[in-house]
């Protein structure tokens, strides 16, 4: 990390709550919450959105937990795409989530789920070329105006997540890589 974060023996009031909560769901804190510490007056209105948006999510937790996979990837962002690996491979299986992360195209996914992705991957590489006819394809395929907005917000915020992880230098926990180092090293499309 490159900044100075808050130690959990400093740790008080909401980055007290915010650290604990994060240890009694995962067993540890994660350097991203740890990361977010460093600006304190932002990090719980951070983690409320993301877990407004995550929590709250219309199209449910594995579809997000896809889109950010992908978005992740297209950022680039390697600490997020192997945590988001690890998450989608509790939904979805390993190869599955292999596959989607390799190219959700051609990974065996419904036509929905591929448009979605196709979106998602859209607004993290130049959101300024979608248009009507890209909401419409979503609309023809059962999205409402609520999902799709879900989806943009879903990748949206994990561009902007992603990016000030890499610019503070947060990494992965070696808890969260994967054995196997094929895979680290499709997930390693970022910063290493």
């Amino acid at each position: 990390m490159y900044l100075e974060t808050v130690s959990d023996e400093a740790a008080d009031g909401e980055i007290a709550e915010i650290y604990a909560a994060e240890r009694a769901d995962m067993g540890m804190v994660m350097n991203a919450t740890r990361s977010l510490s460093a600006r304190p007056d932002m990090a719980a209105p951070v983690e409320r959105l993301l877990h407004q948006l995550r929590d709250g999510f219309s199209l449910g937790l594995e579809a997000f937990r896809m889109i950010t996979l992908v978005v992740a990837k297209h950022v680039p962002s390697s600490y997020c795409s192997h945590v988001y690996f690890r998450g989608l491979t509790r939904f979805v299986g390993r190869e599955q989530a292999l596959a989607i992360q390799s190219d959700h195209r051609t990974a065996g996914l419904s036509a929905r789920d591929v448009a979605m992705l196709d979106y998602a991957e859209q607004i993290a590489t130049d959101a300024s070329r979608i248009g009507e006819a890209d909401i419409q394809r979503l609309r023809d395929l059962g999205f409402s105006d609520l999902n799709i907005a879900d989806i943009a917000y879903a990748a949206a915020f994990r561009c902007f997540l992603s990016r000030y992880f890499d610019a503070v230098g947060a990494t992965a926990e070696p808890d969260l890589l994967d054995d196997d180092p094929a895979v680290r090293a499709q997930l390693a499309v970022g910063k290493r």
